[in-house]
Order: structure tokens, then sequence, then C-alpha cells
């Protein structure tokens, strides 16, 4: 009774076998030999996959700057124009940007806890 129910043992790792049946296979060998440096040079090369995700990457950064240099480059022109003429811009600006002030006036500086 104890030798109906038994498990088969397991086979070595037979490498000297495996490389024999890939050599029977040439197909498989014939497809391995040209696809994995084919599918390596598709994913790595310098126009691969990789590289192709990578520059998308950096022509999407280079498109958000050039948005933003020219909404800067609208309000800079904007403001050169407003101070061409206008003796309120001017003022603002030399009151804002350079801490100027009008004869008689008292400037009261506040420090501010940090």
């Amino acid at each position: 009774m104890d030798n109906l129910f038994y498990r088969r043992k397991k086979k070595a790792f037979d490498i000297a076998g495996l490389v024999r049946k890939l050599i029977r296979n040439r197909r498989l060998v014939v497809a391995l030999v040209i696809g994995v440096p084919l599918a390596v040079y598709l994913v790595f090369g310098n126009r691969g996959i990789l590289q192709r995700v990578r520059l998308q990457q950096e022509k999407t950064e280079l498109e958000t700057k050039i948005r933003e240099a020219e909404t800067e480059t609208r309000a800079l022109q904007a403001e050169s124009k407003a101070l061409d003429g206008d003796r309120k811009a001017i003022e603002k600006v030399a009151r804002e940007r350079y801490g100027m002030v009008r004869e008689g006036e008292k400037v009261y500086k506040v420090n501010r806890k940090q």
C-alpha cells in the first residue's frame, strides 16, 4: 500500500541537455540570434524608443520655457510702452523698485519677525 502513492523525483538541471535541445530547434536559435540584437537596438539604440521618449520630454520642456519667455516678453513690452510717457507709471516703478520718495515724505520701515 505504501508504494501506490509516490512523488516523482525532480530531474536535476541539465545545461548540456538544454543546449542540445536548442541546437535541435534551429528556428528558435536563428530567431534569437537575429531578434535579440534587433530588439536591443530598437529599444536602446541611438534612434531607439528610449531616445525618442527622452527627446519628446525635452521638446515638451523647451516648449514650456518658450511660452513662459513669450509671456514675460509681452509683459516687459507693455511695461516699456507704459513708461514711455506716463509720469504715474514712471513714479510707480521708481518707488517700488528703487525705493525713491518725494521731497518731504517720511519713510517708515517695518521689521517683520520671522
